[in-house]
């Protein structure tokens, strides 16, 4: 029996992407296979490395008790950096990764593997991208452009990872947090505690949901030797989630009391409603840790994409919490 004949926006698509992604169906036939190396058919992980910064904007925003229209392109750079970076940081994984990725089920129909785009041209794309977000970076103060470029050691790093150590995880932390650092220094104009701490919450979280992500590829990654906290963990991931969640809410919450007490513009209401952020995201993680089943990769997927939910929480109840 012949397989079934691929439409032309089915051809090319990518096996884990989000079916009828705007991508496979919209954008020009020529500029698919770079959109789909910079993962922009499947948003999700634009979001967590988004979401970060605007943690960051928006306890800044509390800490110092000043809004200013530069937090408007602060917010919206932001996105559009993210949107950027995620797709330079994707593109540069998957020039790492063409070998592995060619013996992975999942990620075997990737742009390079499957021939779509050659190694060459993810690099050219790879540096477009990275000038373009050079130039919205170069919109922030210095301290802010500083530690933007300082960013790229653990980008750079994170794809090596799984190949050396069991907590790769970590790596992927460090790179797709730093917004927290990055933007409230942007609002702030100097690095402070409250963000240092906010960043580890958010390496905590990364933790979390991309534990959950790497169970997808146990088996494969045993196969051909690569390391994730996924193999690491094993029966034992729903005690370790539950780890990363404690101290995910809890470091969190400290960020909150760091950046809030001892100022005198924040009152008692709007430090109760910063807390429940934290708080209710938590909840959220609790729901995902409920319903985590590690041999379900469809349950897998859809937790791990649920995340975004669960990143917007804080970000709700701070801005809330600065209208006051």
């Amino acid at each position: 029996m012949t397989a079934p004949r691929q439409t032309p926006e089915e051809q090319g698509q990518v096996s884990d992407a989000v079916v009828g992604n705007w991508v496979d169906r919209h954008a020009p036939a020529a500029l698919r296979p770079y959109l789909r190396l910079s993962r922009a058919d499947r948003p999700i992980g634009t979001w967590l490395l988004l979401l970060p910064c605007w943690w960051g904007l928006t306890l800044g925003i509390l800490h110092d008790g000043a809004f200013a229209a530069f937090d408007l392109w602060i917010f919206a750079g932001c996105g559009i950096g993210a949107w950027l970076m995620r797709g330079a940081g994707c593109t540069w994984n998957d020039i790492t990764d063409r070998d592995i990725d060619g013996s992975v089920a999942r990620t075997a129909s990737r742009p390079i593997p499957s021939g779509q785009v050659s190694v060459t041209q993810a690099l050219l794309w790879m540096a477009a991208q990275c000038l373009v977000a050079l130039l919205i970076l170069l919109s922030f103060n210095t301290a802010a452009i500083i530690l933007g470029v300082v960013a790229l050691g653990p980008v750079a790093i994170y794809p090596f990872a799984k190949r050396f150590t069991w907590w790769p995880q970590i790596f992927l932390g460090l790179a797709f947090n730093w917004g927290a650092l990055l933007a409230w220094t942007a609002h702030t104009g100097s690095l402070g505690w409250p963000a240092v701490v906010l960043y580890l919450s958010g390496m905590a979280w990364t933790l979390f949901y991309d534990t959950i992500y790497a169970h997808q590829d146990t088996e494969d990654d045993a196969l051909i030797g690569v390391k994730s906290t996924a193999r690491l963990f094993g029966v034992r991931t729903a005690m370790w989630l539950r780890r990363f969640l404690v101290v995910c809410v809890s470091l969190m919450a400290l960020a909150v009391l760091m950046a809030m007490l001892g100022q005198d513009h924040r009152g008692v209401p709007a430090l109760l409603i910063a807390l429940a952020g934290p708080w209710a995201m938590g909840w959220h993680m609790l729901w995902q840790l409920r319903r985590f089943d590690m041999d379900n990769n469809d349950v897998l997927l859809k937790l791990f994409r649920s995340n975004r939910d669960a990143g917007l929480i804080p970000v709700l109840f701070f801005a809330g919490a600065a209208l006051l």
